[in-house]
């Protein structure tokens, strides 16, 4: 699963008996080798899809880590991109990066259930964020993201069908929310990552009640299952008017 140049299982195994800011404080010089980071197969597939929709004025990655995110707005932002995450290791790791053309890019540290921004973006997007918060505390985030956005401005993120039962990838996924769940019980601070705790349905629902009105849209690159659902969908939540509440007109983010 790992690179060489990757974390030891050592250095996994202090990372998880951390907070979740330390951890990836300690995670993040070798983060972008592990299979934690989101393949550029999903952010290319991503960006495309954005295209299609754009061209945005401003952009904000929530919960960037190390920054890879920040290239699909550079791809489809004219303005200004910006990451922001509370990891301060992480973000070191960013703003080293080389910068992708387009506009330049910021680096905020903010708890993404705290947002220092109002009103201030036309798009913002996520990538692998979500098994950080724990479903009691979605509808508190979509309203921050709401807030930071522009009336009209859009929500995205990836999602990917979930295994079936019969898979070995669903026994390894529900071994690992298990492992965490008995750490969190013996240990604090908790190490907050579930993989199964994120469900379209509730989802969808949560943010239609924070003033979105949502769309799923297939991203062909991945294909389809045997019964032919896609593979991978992009979520798109658009902010409608608060006026009209959810599902009224909606200003086009280039307007």
């Amino acid at each position: 699963m790992f690179s060489p140049e990757g974390p030891t299982l050592r250095e996994l195994a202090v990372q998880a008996l951390s907070s979740v800011e330390r951890g990836y404080d300690l995670l993040a010089p070798k983060f972008d080798h592990t299979p934690f980071r989101t393949p550029d197969s999903v952010l290319d597939a991503v960006a495309s899809a954005l295209k299609a929709s754009g061209p945005y004025q401003d952009g904000l990655d929530l919960c960037c880590g190390t920054g890879a995110g920040v290239d699909v707005l550079a791809a489809v932002c004219r303005r200004s991109v910006t990451g922001v995450d509370f990891s301060a290791g992480m973000l070191d790791v960013a703003r080293g990066r080389t910068p992708a053309p387009g506009p330049r890019a910021s680096w905020v540290r903010a708890d993404a259930r705290a947002l220092p921004f109002t009103a201030a973006f036309d798009l913002v997007v996520s990538f692998g964020a979500f098994g950080h918060f724990l479903p009691r505390e979605l509808p508190g985030l979509f309203a921050q993201v709401h807030g930071a956005l522009r009336p009209g401005g859009r929500f995205a993120f990836p999602v990917l069908a979930p295994p079936r039962p019969s898979s070995p990838a669903f026994w390894m996924l529900l071994g690992f929310d298990a492992a965490m769940r008995v750490r969190n019980a013996v240990r604090r601070p908790p190490f907050v990552m579930y993989y199964r705790a994120f469900r379209l349905g509730e989802v969808r629902r949560a943010l239609e009640r924070a003033g979105f009105r949502v769309t799923l849209r297939a991203l062909p690159e991945f294909g389809a299952r045997d019964d032919g659902t896609p593979r991978a969908r992009l979520v798109e939540a658009l902010r409608t008017d608060d006026a009209d509440g959810p599902g009224g007109p909606v200003t086009p983010p280039g307007a």
